[in-house]
């Protein structure tokens, strides 16, 4: 049977968003293509609105010309309710609409990201640093664990709720300390705000706690994505290990990477298990 129109536009828009991830995140990239499909392409779609949104806070609508706090405050309201509607003309938001139908994102973790995403614009107050946290990162982990199991509630007990949120809060850590350069640009600083007895490289306890936690929880992941996560979380253990390493004043002007070829590496450990 011929594919319809609309099946046609739905893989377009899907590629779309994988196009995006695979611009901004090489580890992440990577990561996704250990998942077994239609987590792929959900985890790529969610990323790709999340990718969007900080485009937005970063300084790409003011170079632009544009307004960012007009333009994040149109944005949420179209993702929010972009669910409720089977058609849109950005593909982007097209692709994301159908992975948050089919795994039931609640508006209020929605919300709670865009929230921290707006206390990033220029003359707004900060957030609390862990409510910054929670919205921007911890949210993001666990709108993956509704993508993991299809939006089933049930499936999702406290413990693995809290292995998806210590992961995601590790993640921004650790972005917290290798983006220096890009935030002072942009007039934040996060370390200044972080509570630490290694002022040099503030956040590494707490990130190494926070993956400590998350691999603990990796063995009640359904099987089938274990590799994956495994696979992004020890590409961001690496890179702890790289940014703990680095003198406090070059991470300041240069952004420390994992080499392609050691996340590579990673990834084929991991999916051996």
């Amino acid at each position: 049977m011929a594919r319809s129109y609309l099946d046609t536009y739905d893989a377009a828009c899907d590629r779309a968003a994988a196009q995006v991830m695979a611009h901004y995140s090489t580890s992440f990239s990577l990561a996704t293509k250990l998942l077994p499909q239609p987590m792929r392409t959900d985890i790529r779609n969610l990323y790709a609105v999340v990718r969007i949104a900080d485009e937005i806070v970063d300084g790409t609508t003011s170079q632009a010309n544009e307004c960012p706090a007009t333009a994040l405050d149109d944005y949420e309201d179209a993702v929010v309710h972009a669910p409720a509607h089977r058609f849109h003309t950005d593909p982007v938001l097209h692709a994301y609409a159908a992975t948050a139908r089919t795994c039931r994102f609640p508006d209020d973790e929605v919300r709670a990201f865009f929230t921290s995403m707006r206390s990033d614009l220029p003359d707004q107050p900060d957030l609390p640093l862990a409510d910054y946290i929670y919205g921007s990162a911890e949210v993001i982990g666990i709108l993956c664990l509704r993508v993991f199991f299809r939006g089933n509630d049930t499936a999702m007990p406290p413990q693995l709720i809290d292995g998806a949120r210590a992961l995601g809060s590790a993640f921004q850590k650790i972005n917290f300390l290798r983006d220096q350069a890009e935030d002072s640009a942009l007039g934040r600083s996060y370390t200044n705000r972080a509570r630490s007895d290694n002022p040099a490289h503030p956040f590494i306890p707490e990130i190494r706690a926070d993956l400590a936690q998350a691999k603990q929880q990796i063995p009640n992941l359904p099987p089938r994505v274990r590799p994956a996560v495994r696979a992004a979380t020890s590409i961001f253990e690496d890179l702890t290990d790289r940014v703990e390493a680095t003198p406090p004043e070059r991470l300041h002007t240069t952004r420390i990477r994992v080499p392609n070829h050691r996340k590579l590496a990673l990834a084929a450990r991991a999916l051996l298990g």
